[in-house]
């Protein structure tokens, strides 16, 4: 399990390249507690995706609300997501943050899985007309969308899938976090800027 990271105003600095952070576009994405230094500072929805659920958020940078979502609650987030920039008044700029998964030094690979799930999130956006999104969110939704069918397979014969079956899960313990919108619950991390009231259904 990939340890998290904490981040705070002094970790995300002038160093970080202008075009790192996906400034001007709504939808961004990016990998980690690195990419979230990168993409989330300015956000005012970041949405931590880790489909398995196995990986603690870090303290993500900013003052806006802060979100976990996967597989299982795309099309419900994308609804929160909604209410909350009608809240705002204007255009909602959000940060999609993929957990990833642990390498035996400590870093993050790449996870097959949280890709899918933050695919299905940017879908999820684009249906409700949020839809300005960066090369990688764009990229992330395509590759959901190629694969929607073969979603469940994939999250069971990823790397993280199969460490779970050698640690001794079966298919039926990591099914459940495959089915596409089986939730209609949103998990709160962080509550909104301003006076925190969270946004109607």
């Amino acid at each position: 399990m990939t340890q998290p990271t904490s981040l705070d105003s002094d970790t995300i600095s002038a160093e970080i390249p202008a075009a790192h952070r996906q400034a001007k576009y709504q939808v961004r994405f990016d990998w980690a507690a690195d990419g979230a230094a990168a993409v989330a500072a300015d956000a005012d929805v970041v949405v931590w995706v880790d489909a398995l659920a196995d990986t603690p958020a870090p303290e993500l940078p900013g003052d806006g609300a802060v979100l976990a979502a996967g597989l299982t609650d795309a099309t419900a987030v994308a609804r929160w997501i909604l209410a909350e920039q009608v809240r705002l008044g204007r255009r909602a700029m959000i940060a999609l943050v993929a957990a990833g998964g642990a390498t035996p030094s400590g870093s993050t690979r790449f996870a097959v899985e949280d890709l899918l799930a933050a695919g299905a999130l940017v879908d999820a956006l684009a249906s409700v007309g949020i839809d300005y999104s960066s090369p990688e969110a764009a990229a992330a939704c395509a590759a959901f969308t190629g694969l929607r069918g073969a979603v469940a397979h994939l999250l069971t014969a990823s790397v993280s899938g199969q460490e779970r079956v050698a640690a001794g899960a079966g298919p039926a313990d990591i099914a459940p976090a495959g089915r596409l919108d089986s939730s209609d619950a949103v998990t709160v991390l962080r509550a909104p800027r301003q006076n925190g009231a969270l946004p109607a259904e």
